[in-house]
């Protein structure tokens, strides 16, 4: 008879078994339905998390776009303000340097000005006269002083305002290196997908960075810039404007006063001129009259000579009929005649006398005269010397330098000398 290996277990009931068995099939059903209800739960979270993150990343690429197009639109316009601050530093530099060369110019006229007074300070005597000439120079000297100081004032001006405007275009500069350096690093981000092989997790990436500053400020930083440039340009361009006035007022009062000086010297030269001539006539007729005055005094004294002879005779004669003997020493015609003749010839000889020492008075007088003459001839000779060296000198003024021959001889001048310690006092004086 055959018998069991393993002791059979606990044995359950009939309605256990179908109990079990509905138990597994409700809790299956239960499982379906709830891995059904997670399996929809599953698919409407990735259908939503998925349209979300393609929304977030279309917002984000979006504003991203048009991040680049707002700090492009700025790159843009910094680079027109660059663009005109360049032009604008380029143009006042042109005039600064016109300024210099100016004021450089005005070294020539101020030196040319002051040869003249120092020329004319060799006038001699009379001649050394403060005439419309001299008038003239002090004021040209004064001119072109006060001219050299305005357009010393406009080149220091024309300086400051050009380190502003550089000021102000490294404002800009840095702030268009910072948008080209922002519009690369968005533009990446914008190039960026989920393909990219340089993408990866990184340590805290939602901080915020030190030195973060808000949209607005952002805005007004390169609006600021912006302004500031185009103010500094509106001033740089009202400075060059002035400055070209200043240089054209300059120059147009310093050729007025040129030609004012130049035809003081004409006019002067011509009075000296004709001052001259006057005198070289006076000469002409002095030296005509002291001839006639010589040859007047020659026949003066020849007929004095003669007188006295004559007075000689009468002399004799009457000393010798004093020898007549007796009755014969009367007192005839002869002795009344000889008398007469005596008393006439010594008042003829005495008036000759009077009248010689009048006419050698007048020689003298006329010698002294002619010194005179030939003296003031000389001192309005030398003036005409120096008025020409001046006017020549002044040649100087409109003539090319590389083009200027001397007309005449003039002392060597050294540019922008120094006036000496009395000069400048008179030329202050004046």
């Amino acid at each position: 008879m055959a018998t069991l290996s393993v002791k059979p277990g606990q044995r359950f009931t009939l309605p256990d078994w179908h109990t079990n068995a509905d138990f597994i099939s409700a809790d299956a059903e239960r499982q379906r339905s709830t891995s059904h209800q997670v399996r929809q739960e599953g698919r409407a979270l990735r259908n939503e998390t998925n349209n979300q993150a393609k929304w977030d990343e279309h917002d984000n690429r979006t504003r991203l776009a048009e991040r680049i197009s707002s700090v492009n639109r700025w790159k843009e316009t910094l680079d027109k303000c660059l663009t005109d601050i360049d032009a604008e530093i380029e143009a006042l530099a042109k005039v600064k340097e016109a300024a210099e060369r100016a004021l450089q110019a005005k070294n020539l006229s101020l030196d040319v000005a002051i040869e003249c007074l120092t020329l004319r300070e060799s006038r001699r005597a009379i001649d050394v006269v403060r005439d419309h000439v001299e008038e003239e120079l002090h004021k040209e000297v004064k001119l072109i002083e006060k001219a050299k100081r305005e357009l010393q004032e406009r080149v220091d001006e024309a300086f400051e305002q050009l380190c502003l405007l550089q000021e102000a275009r490294q404002q800009l500069s840095f702030d268009h290196r910072c948008k080209m350096e922002a519009l690369e690093i968005d533009r990446v981000c914008l190039s960026l997908n989920v393909d990219s092989p340089s993408i990866s997790y990184k340590v805290n990436p939602t901080r915020v960075p030190d030195g973060t500053t808000g949209l607005d400020g952002w805005e007004q930083n390169s609006q600021g810039n912006k302004e500031n440039a185009e103010a500094e340009m509106k001033a740089s361009t009202k400075l060059r404007e002035e400055t070209m006035l200043t240089i054209a007022q300059t120059n147009n009062a310093l050729e007025a006063q040129r030609v004012a000086t130049e035809f003081a010297f004409r006019k002067r030269i011509r009075d000296l001129e004709r001052a001259y001539d006057e005198l070289k006539w006076q000469e002409q007729n002095t030296l005509e009259e002291i001839a006639e005055m010589e040859e007047d005094i020659r026949r003066l004294e020849e007929d004095l000579r003669r007188k006295m002879q004559d007075l000689k005779v009468a002399h004799t004669r009457l000393e010798t009929r004093t020898y007549r003997p007796n009755m014969e020493l009367c007192r005839d015609q002869v002795q009344y005649g000889l008398t007469d003749e005596v008393h006439q010839l010594e008042a003829t000889i005495r008036a000759l006398k009077e009248k010689l020492a009048e006419a050698q008075d007048a020689l003298s007088a006329l010698y002294r005269q002619l010194h005179r003459i030939e003296t003031d001839m000389g001192y309005k000779a030398n003036s005409l010397v120096l008025d020409n060296k001046c006017m020549d000198s002044r040649r100087k003024l409109v003539v090319p330098a590389e083009k200027f021959v001397p007309e005449v001889d003039t002392f060597n001048r050294t540019m922008n000398r120094p006036l000496s310690p009395l000069k400048n006092g008179q030329l202050e004086l004046a």
